[in-house]
This record gives structure tokens, C-alpha cells and sequence, in this order.
């Protein structure tokens, strides 16, 4: 008997098999017992969540001759035949390979005729997002008025690929990522079926690896089982995906935190001498700071040991969070520059070195903090006598004797710029939503900030620890664009946007509100400043 793949082996075939996907099967079960079933879905969500699975069950249950609750019985001849993949009512078509416009026109002359043995007959369309545009205008009618017997099943990765006229004819469904206590307890149920001996620590490590995608799970314990060990732990799954040991990791970083180079170096080659992939190497060292950062932050770790919990708060206490940034930072973007470089071991050791340059990573950190305290200071004395003209729009240091300061970072908002802007009471409310999402960098980054009402339609994030590169670079990534306005406008009941401000941004706006010099300023400051018009 030929072999089956596991993720094939065990793919549910019933709704109530399914992981980490209530909110969805739940929704279906209850149109399929009520009898409103759409004629048209759109499944959405990453790899190996269970979308195909779920359109499969959808389409059985709906032809099944004595269905359950919802369920199909798997039973009768219609779910036998559909399970055997011999039911020609069920059509599964791929759109990576099947995107043109006849392919879809074959489609839509098929419709016109009655199922043959089914009650419907029901297209899977997997990967939509890959038909061509004249393949899309040719669905259009057909997906939005289909013949009774007819009903689609679309699936994608990327439905902001899809136009916005299929996604309005589509009842949406959004899969999550799968959890991974969701994922450990499926593949502990499928060693238990399977006779496999495995550990917990194994297991989570599985579902870490497998980022919420099930079939990713399935797939690395499908490796693991055929290496013919009788009992699979944590080293043996790191070794298998080449993964370092994670005492490896916590001396590379403890050399980095210390500025020993020849300590990093020297555990660098003997995990190169054991044969380790260096971009797994690179993705356990941004983790793990990751997770040093997260302990400063929260002191909140699920996957670590007592012992090494121990060790990371101790490494958290020689380290500040802006550092610990930075390093995830430069290594995010040593993994980009890894991509496409032919000498990735040089690279990798010249950056870990920088990493572990003092005065490298000062200047790197620092940019310049004198000179933005100058500028702050200019623009307080300027705001304050309301004398624009007069002031220079440059600093000379030696002619100006502006006090310096140690710690700017620890000032407050009404210390560095002395005003008193009106702050939002809801955004601490906010941070703590972002901190339930596990949203730790987004929440990292935005400790130190308030929030205040620029106009009607605009609330104003102020950062006063100042707005780095990074840090404007982490805040203006789209997805967390996304969530902070949806999160502002629940709070201001209605539609709002979001804009990031700086201390000088923060004291032009407040001086704006009482005498409106917004043009004075522009021209005479030369620091930044944008006008939004109410």
C-alpha cells in the first residue's frame, strides 16, 4: 500500500476534528442545520490552517444523504465517494495552474447542468488570488448569481489580491494562526495513534517551529519519525532542523550585552564546526532577544525552563531595552542582507563583531543626542518669548552654552518641551490591548508615549523619548498602522487616523492652538513640521 503523507493521513473529516478554528466551523454548522448555506465562500488565511479541509467538510456536508448536526455521517455513498475523490459533483481546481480565462469559461458552461448524483455541485477553487483579471470578469455573473444547484468554495493566502467585486459577492471567513497548544495537542493525539514516543518539550517546540501552521506541525514530525528513533526530544528535533543548542545562543548574546568579541567568535565557530545553518543560527538570536526584551518588558516567558528563565533575567539586567532593540534591529536586517549575499559566514562575523563594538554601538544609538537637545531647546526658548525672527535657525555648540544632560530618555513629555498638551485618557487602555496580542515590539516601543487630539479627525502619538529611524520604522509598518487606528477609532467612536510626533512636532502644535504661527514657524525653525488641515 503506498505511503500517506501525515498531514494527509490525519486531515479532519469532520468539522469537530478541526484545531483552533471554532469561530469558524461553528458558523457553518449552524447555516448547514438552519439550512441558509451561501452560495459562495472565501476562505482566507495562512498556510496549513485548515482552509482546503474545512472546504472539503463544507461540501460533503452539504450532499451528505444523512447528515449530523451539521456534520457529515462520512458513511453514505455520496461521502464515501467524495473522501475517494471519485465524486465528479465535488470539482477541486487549482488557481496557481489553472488561471486563465478558458479554464474559468469551461467553468461556467458546466453549471448550467444538474449534478449527477449530489444535491450540489460544489466548485473548490484553491489559491483564487492567482486567476488572471479576465478570469475574474469571467466568474463575476456566474459567482454572483449561480444556478441553485451550484455552489463556490474559494480559498486564498492573499485576498487583497482578490478585486473588491468577488470579495462582495463572498460570505468571508478569516482563519486564524493555530495556536501552539492547539498544535501540540493534535500531534500528541496523532503519536499517540501513530505509536510515536515523543516529549513535551518536543512538542513545543514543533509548534514554535511551525509559526500556527498545522501542516507545517505534521510535516517536521513527519521528518522526525523518519529518522527511525524510538524516542524524539527537544536536541534531536534542533538537530534535525539544525537549530543551535540554546546554550549556544545565550553565550552569543551574553559576549554581545559584555562586548566580548572573542568570546562570540569563538562559539560561533563551534557551532559552525557542528555543521549548523547560519540563518537558523540568525533567527534563534533575534528569538531569544527578542525574549530578553520581552522578560524586561513583562516578565512573562511560557517556553523556558526555571534555569533558563534565570539566565535571560540576568541578561536583561545588563542591558537596556533601547539595546536590546538595536540588536533586533541590526539582525533583521543582517537576515535581509544574508539573502543575497555569496560570502555568508564573513557577513555574519564582521556584523556580530560590530555587535560587539563598544563604540559602534554607541554611535549607533546615540545619533547626535546633543544636538537634538540643542534644537529642542531652541525651539522651547522660541515658543516661550514668541520672538521667531530673531532667533538663529542654526546652533553653533562652542557659542552657545546649551547644559547638557545624561538621560534625556527618562524626562517626562512636560519636562523636555514644558507644555501641557491635552493627553487622551483611553491610550494607557490601548497599550494594554496591545500587550494582550502579544503585540511586544508595537508595545515596547510605544511605553513612553502619549496621545493627544490634533483635530476632529486626527489623534496625535507624541514619543518623547524622541522618534528614532527604528522606532518610526517599526511604527509605520502597515499592519501596525492598521491595528493602532482601529484601536483609536473604537475609542473615539468613529473613523479617525493616526500621526507620529516628536517633541518639536508636540510644541509647534501646541503653540498652533493658542496663537496658529504654523507658517512662521515652517519657515523660520529648521526642524520638521507638518500641517494637517482640519
Amino acid at each position: 500500500m503506498a505511503y500517506t503523507a501525515l498531514y494527509r493521513k490525519f486531515r479532519p473529516l469532520k468539522f469537530k476534528d478541526m484545531v483552533g478554528q471554532e469561530h469558524i466551523t461553528k458558523t457553518i454548522k449552524n447555516q448547514i442545520i438552519s439550512g441558509r448555506v451561501g452560495h459562495a465562500y472565501l476562505l482566507n488565511g495562512g498556510r496549513g490552517t485548515g482552509k482546503t479541509t474545512t472546504a472539503k467538510i463544507l461540501a460533503r456536508a452539504i450532499n451528505c444523504l444523512n447528515p449530523q448536526d451539521g456534520e457529515p455521517c462520512n458513511e453514505c455513498e455520496i461521502c464515501k465517494a467524495a473522501i475517494a475523490g471519485s465524486l465528479t459533483d465535488i470539482v477541486e481546481m487549482d488557481a496557481a495552474s489553472n488561471n486563465s480565462v478558458d479554464d474559468i469559461r469551461a467553468i461556467r458552461d458546466e453549471v448550467n447542468f444538474l449534478p449527477t448524483l449530489a444535491k450540489y455541485r460544489v466548485y473548490i477553487i484553491d489559491e483564487v488570488h492567482m486567476l488572471s483579471t479576465g478570469a475574474f470578469n469571467a466568474l463575476l455573473k456566474t459567482l454572483e448569481e449561480p444556478p441553485e444547484h451550484v455552489k463556490f468554495i474559494l480559498a486564498t493566502t492573499e485576498p487583497q489580491k482578490l478585486p473588491a467585486t468577488i470579495l462582495s459577492r463572498c460570505q468571508r471567513f478569516d482563519f486564524k494562526k493555530i495556536s501552539n497548544e492547539d498544535i501540540s495537542k493534535r500531534l500528541q493525539y496523532v503519536c499517540n495513534q501513530s505509536n510515536i514516543e515523543i516529549t513535551p518539550e518536543a512538542l513545543k517546540l514543533i509548534a514554535i517551529l511551525a509559526e500556527g501552521a498545522m501542516r507545517d506541525a505534521l510535516s517536521i514530525l513527519e521528518r522526525c519519525i523518519q529518522e527511525g528513533n524510538k524516542k524524539i526530544d527537544e536536541d534531536f528535533v534542533k538537530d534535525l532542523v539544525g537549530i543551535p543548542k540554546l546554550t549556544f545562543i545565550s553565550q552569543i548574546i551574553q559576549a554581545i550585552i559584555e562586548y566580548k568579541v572573542e568570546d562570540a567568535l569563538k562559539t560561533i565557530q563551534e557551532i559552525e564546526s557542528q555543521g549548523k545553518d547560519l540563518q537558523n543560527l540568525l533567527w534563534e538570536l533575534i528569538k531569544y532577544t527578542k525574549d530578553i526584551l520581552v522578560w524586561k518588558t513583562s516578565k512573562n516567558l511560557e517556553i523556558y525552563s526555571e534555569e533558563q528563565k534565570k539566565q535571560i533575567a540576568n541578561l536583561s539586567e545588563k542591558i537596556s531595552k533601547e539595546r536590546l532593540l538595536q540588536i533586533i534591529y541590526q539582525l533583521s536586517e543582517l537576515e535581509n542582507e544574508m539573502k543575497w549575499s555569496s560570502q555568508k559566514t564573513i557577513l555574519f562575523e564582521v556584523s556580530i563583531i560590530k555587535l560587539c563594538n563598544q563604540e559602534e554601538t554607541q554611535k549607533v544609538s546615540g545619533q547626535n543626542l546633543e544636538d537634538i537637545y540643542t534644537r529642542l531647546t531652541q525651539l522651547e526658548n522660541k515658543i516661550k518669548s514668541g520672538n521667531f525672527a530673531q532667533m538663529p535657525t542654526t546652533t553653533n555648540k562652542q557659542e552657545e552654552k546649551v547644559p547638557k544632560i545624561t538621560n534625556v530618555g527618562k524626562l517626562s513629555i512636560e519636562q523636555v518641551t514644558d507644555l501641557q498638551i491635552e493627553k487622551l485618557d483611553f491610550w494607557p487602555k490601548i497599550i494594554e490591548n496591545l500587550k494582550e496580542q502579544r503585540k511586544m515590539m508595537l508595545v515596547s516601543n510605544l511605553l513612553n508615549t502619549v496621545a493627544t487630539m490634533i483635530n476632529d479627525m486626527t489623534v496625535g502619538i507624541v514619543f518623547q523619548n524622541g522618534l528614532t529611524p527604528f522606532v518610526k520604522s517599526i511604527m509605520e509598518k502597515p499592519e501596525n498602522v492598521q491595528e493602532l487606528t482601529r484601536l483609536v477609532s473604537i475609542e473615539c467612536g468613529k473613523e479617525m487616523r493616526i500621526k507620529l510626533l516628536d517633541c518639536q512636532d508636540a510644541a509647534l502644535l501646541k503653540k498652533s492652538k493658542e496663537k496658529n504661527p504654523e507658517e512662521q514657524v515652517a519657515q523660520e525653525l529648521d526642524v520638521p513640521v507638518n500641517i494637517i488641515d482640519d
